[in-house]
């Protein structure tokens, strides 16, 4: 049986098929060093100074070479002056210094100066908002994470600008995560860079603005940018009142007892719906004091907190008052281990059962000048007497006005 030979298929000669622009960009070689000898014959045309004149060509630019491409070596050039190799050190090719750069920033590091170099970045991304997703996920978060190889002039420039590049909503402060690194939080690099960067944001918006953008950012935890043997309260407070920051230590201790506020308020609220004995009640307040001090004063007012929000008082109003004593009367086994001081006990009457109606103005002023106990008479009524005295001339208005 014989077999036949197939004909070769005709086909075209001699034609030219073009391929598509984005298939010629994506075969193309990745040549960074190209892209910036091109920048540079932009921003050499700028006479130094002339901030104005680097936006202008930097937009120019942009519309002429491949940023978007190219927009690691966009924001090396600027930040760091320079193409930089993987570990952070700068291309060995002879090549100069870029001609714009916050690396000529003048020293010392000014706010007001640096705040030029930031308005040019603004008009840059305001221009060519695509830049801004590579900026802050990976630009930033790589030039963060070669700090400790910069010289501190240069890390204290990079920090301030960052700090104003957050505060226009040029960057999000997720970048700032990777300075919870290892090599980064050690011998306080990283919390150095972070109150600069506090700093640079708080001379433009409040503190309330910055724990906003922080939080958008993820950040959620300020003490993981201390070294690991530094990570308590007591030094985060200490140390931003050193550098002149003590709005940024009340703040991180309001947002730190609202969070244990909630925790134990929660913790309290489902063993008492589950019924649980009142040493378990205890014991778990001792254990969130013992991994989460805070002054008694506070506590005592989230126990009582915690133990109101479990009663249903969805009684008959002439019942309340008997329903509030019963279960003032019940809870405060529970109150009586936390209560060690005349602070914690003022605190129980002044904030709690003064304001919310449980103790009577009379009840506390004949407290005050017959029913007090003899031991520690004298300091208990030093430390009433405020609130006396408010009582009193509330008592006396009223007398008058009759």
């Amino acid at each position: 049986m014989s077999t036949q030979q197939q004909a070769p298929k005709p086909s075209l000669t001699g034609v030219r098929i073009k391929a598509r622009k984005g298939a010629v960009k994506a075969q193309a070689k990745h040549e960074p060093s190209v892209f910036r000898d091109q920048l540079y014959k932009y921003l050499e045309t700028v006479n130094p100074g002339d901030f104005e004149g680097y936006a202008n060509k930097l937009i120019a630019a942009g519309s002429q070479l491949e940023t978007l491409k190219y927009s690691d070596a966009l924001f090396e050039i600027l930040l760091a002056g320079g193409l930089l190799q993987p570990g952070g050190t700068y291309l060995d090719d002879n090549a100069p210094q870029s001609p714009f750069t916050i690396v000529d920033a003048p020293e010392p590091v000014d706010i007001t100066e640096m705040k030029k170099y930031a308005e040019v970045f603004n008009k840059l991304l305001r221009r060519y908002k695509y830049l801004q997703k590579p900026l802050e996920e990976q630009s930033l978060p790589t030039l963060l994470q070669y700090a400790h190889r910069w010289p501190q002039a240069q890390r204290e420039k990079f920090a301030v600008l960052l700090g104003l590049l957050l505060v226009q909503g040029l960057a999000s402060a997720s970048c700032l995560q990777i300075l919870t690194k290892d090599h980064l939080v050690k011998d306080y690099l990283s919390v150095s860079l972070i109150t600069l960067i506090f700093r640079a944001y708080l001379a433009d918006q409040a503190i309330d603005h910055l724990s906003a953008t922080l939080k958008k950012g993820g950040i959620k935890e300020m003490l993981d940018f201390f070294p690991p043997n530094k990570r308590n309260p007591t030094e985060l407070d200490e140390w931003f009142k050193k550098e002149g920051l003590p709005e940024v230590s009340e703040w991180y201790r309001k947002k730190r007892l609202a969070r244990i506020r909630e925790g134990l308020i929660g913790g309290l609220k489902d063993l008492v719906d589950k019924q649980e004995a009142t040493d378990s009640l205890i014991s778990f307040i001792k254990d969130s004091q013992s991994e989460s001090p805070i002054p008694e004063v506070d506590l005592v007012g989230y126990i009582w907190a915690a133990l109101m929000s479990t009663i249903d008082w969805g009684t008959r109003p002439d019942q309340v008052d008997t329903l509030a004593l019963k279960e003032v009367g019940k809870f405060a086994v529970v109150l009586e281990p936390f209560c060690n001081g005349p602070k914690t006990e003022i605190a129980l009457i002044n904030a709690v059962l003064y304001n919310k109606d449980c103790v009577s103005d009379q009840a506390i002023l004949y407290w005050h000048s017959k029913g007090s106990k003899p031991q520690g008479r004298q300091h208990f009524l030093s430390v009433t007497q405020p609130l006396v005295n408010f009582l009193r001339e509330q008592e006396d208005s009223d007398e008058e006005e009759e």
